[in-house]
C-alpha cells in the first residue's frame, strides 16, 4: 500500500472523527493532509521505504496563534489515535521527527521556504531552493477548513513568475556550457579524469534542473531527480541521454562519445528555449542562450545578478 493512500485512509477513518469530536471547536481553523519530506509524499515509496518514517499518520496544520494556545491539547488528541493500521506501524527515525502530527501552519512553510506566506515578489521566489518548493507542493491536502494552507500551496504550485524562470534558466545554460560543453573535454584532454567526472556530474544535475524548469516542475533532491522526470512531455529523450551519461566511465576512449551526447542535449535545450519564445538565437553553445535570457529579464534586481547566481 502506498504511503499517501495509507495516510488518507487513516485520516478518513480516525483523523476526521477525532477532529469532529475532540477538536470540534478548532475545526474551522484546521487543515489536514500529508505534505513534506519522505518518498511517500512524492509517490515514490516502495517496500524498501517502509523501514523508516513510514506508517499511518497525517499532518494537522494549525495557525500559529492557535497552535500556541492549544497545540499541546491537539497533539494529545492526535497521539491517542491507533499506532497501527492496516498492518503498518509508524517507525520514526531520529531525522524524521516533526514531519507529521500537529504542526504550526506558518512554521511549516517557513521551515522550507523561509516565508510564512506565499512569495510576494520575484526575489522572494528566487531565494527558495527548488528542492524545497518540491517538498511543500508534494503530497495531498485532505481537508482545509480555513483555506490558508491551500491558498499558499496553490500559489507555490502555480510555478515561478516569468522573470524568475528566465533567471534560473540563464544560470542553468551558463553552467551547462561551462561544465559540459567547455570543461569536460578540456579535463579529458589533460588526463584529469577526476575533474572530468565532476564536470560531467555538474552538467547532468544542472541539465536535469533545466529539464524540470522547462516542464514547469520543481526538481526534488538528488535521490529522486531521474524518477521524477520519467513522464515529462518535454525533453524526454534528453532525460534518457542524461541517464546514459551517468553510466559511461570517464576514459579517453569514451570522451568523444560523451562530448557528442552533451552537445545533443544542449542543442535540444536551446531549441526548447526557442520554441517557448524565451530566446531566438540558434547558437548551440548555451552561454549565448543564457546571455539572451538575461537580456530578456525586466526586474533589475534579477537582471543585475551574475548569470550563474542562483540558490540551488
Amino acid at each position: 500500500m502506498k504511503g499517501l493512500e495509507l495516510s488518507r485512509a487513516y485520516y478518513e477513518e480516525y483523523g476526521k472523527p477525532m477532529i469532529d469530536t475532540q477538536l470540534a471547536q478548532y475545526k474551522p481553523y484546521l487543515a489536514a493532509g500529508l505534505v513534506g519530506e519522505g518518498s511517500e509524499c512524492l509517490g515514490f515509496d516502495d517496500e524498501l521505504s517502509t523501514d523508516h518514517d513510514f506508517g499511518p499518520a497525517f499532518c494537522l496544520w494549525v495557525p500559529e496563534e492557535l497552535y500556541a494556545k492549544a497545540g499541546i491539547e491537539m497533539q494529545r488528541a492526535y497521539d491517542s489515535l491507533p499506532a497501527s493500521y492496516k498492518g503498518y506501524t509508524r517507525i520514526t527515525s531520529a531525522q524524521g521527527g516533526g514531519r507529521i502530527g500537529v504542526l504550526p501552519l506558518e512554521g511549516f512553510y517557513r521551515k522550507f521556504t523561509g516565508l510564512s506566506h506565499a512569495p510576494q515578489d520575484n526575489m522572494e521566489w528566487f531565494r527558495i531552493p527548488e528542492r524545497f518548493l518540491a517538498t511543500v507542493t508534494s503530497g495531498e491536502v485532505f481537508d482545509d477548513h480555513q483555506g490558508t494552507f491551500s491558498q499558499i500551496r496553490s500559489t507555490l504550485k502555480g510555478f515561478y513568475p516569468e522573470d524568475v524562470l528566465k533567471k534560473k534558466l540563464a544560470a542553468r545554460c551558463a553552467v551547462m556550457a561551462q561544465a559540459g560543453q567547455y570543461n569536460y573535454g578540456r579535463c579529458m584532454k589533460r588526463g584529469d579524469s577526476q575533474a572530468a567526472y565532476l564536470a560531467c556530474a555538474e552538467f547532468v544535475k544542472t541539465a536535469m534542473s533545466a529539464v524540470y524548469l522547462l516542464n514547469e516542475a520543481y526538481m526534488p533532491y538528488y535521490k529522486w531527480i531521474f524518477r521524477g522526470a520519467e513522464r515529462f512531455p518535454v525533453l524526454q529523450e534528453e532525460v534518457r541521454l542524461l541517464a546514459e551519461l551517468t553510466q559511461i566511465t570517464d576514459r579517453m576512449e569514451n570522451a568523444g562519445r560523451k562530448e557528442q551526447m552533451i552537445e545533443r542535449i544542449c542543442i535540444a535545450v536551446g531549441r526548447e528555449l526557442n520554441r517557448r519564445g524565451f530566446t531566438r538565437s540558434t547558437e548551440a553553445f548555451l552561454q549565448v542562450q543564457g546571455e539572451e535570457l538575461m537580456r530578456g529579464i525586466r526586474d533589475a534586481r534579477l537582471k543585475d545578478l551574475h548569470i550563474m547566481v542562483d540558490y540551488d
